[in-house]
């Protein structure tokens, strides 16, 4: 019996995930090492994209990603990632980066990143259709509207789409 396939709220996944930079995470400047925060990243994305999928999911891609602000020893990072948008058998989820400090002064917002997954069978680890998006705040839709451009553009750079085959990025170069 096959599994019925629902959209989801976007809500239904969103996850929060909190860490202490502690001295392990750091460089010998006392700043959260990249592929630390990475690892983090990876992490709350793959929550939310399995909560979303409702299966196991592996890591497709990850969008460029810079360190704009340092982060360091002691502070507390908040990792919030929520899903963008379903294809077929792939999800994107926005990863946001904040800091504060221990009493939660001097927030800041350091990163952000998207990641793409590809949710799995659980016996034959095969690619699933997984859940489309509802998308209900201003904000939600418009990560929903640009995740056909992100997608369309991560598929020009991997070599699976050829540029000219492109709707979504061949349209903001074309005039009307």
């Amino acid at each position: 019996m096959s599994k019925v396939i629902v959209e989801k709220k976007v809500s239904e996944s969103r996850t929060t995930m909190t860490e202490m930079v502690m001295p392990n995470d750091t460089n010998p400047m006392g700043n959260l090492m990249g592929g630390n925060l990475l690892r983090w990243m990876d992490i709350v994305a793959s929550i939310c994209a399995g909560k979303h999928c409702e299966a196991h999911v592996v890591t497709a891609s990850v969008d460029h990603v810079s360190f704009k602000l340092p982060i360091h020893l002691g502070e507390i990072v908040t990792l919030e990632a929520c899903v963008t948008r379903a294809f077929n058998t792939s999800v994107e989820i926005f990863v946001e980066v904040f800091t504060a400090d221990i009493k939660g002064k001097n927030p800041k917002r350091c990163n952000h990143s998207y990641y793409t997954f590809v949710g799995l069978e659980d016996k034959t680890l095969k690619p699933i259709e997984v859940p489309q998006v509802i998308p209900l705040s201003n904000e939600e839709q418009n990560l929903f509207d640009g995740a056909l451009k992100r997608r369309e553009l991560r598929l020009i750079l991997s070599g699976r789409l050829k540029p000219e085959d492109s709707q979504s990025i061949k349209s903001l170069f074309i005039e009307n």
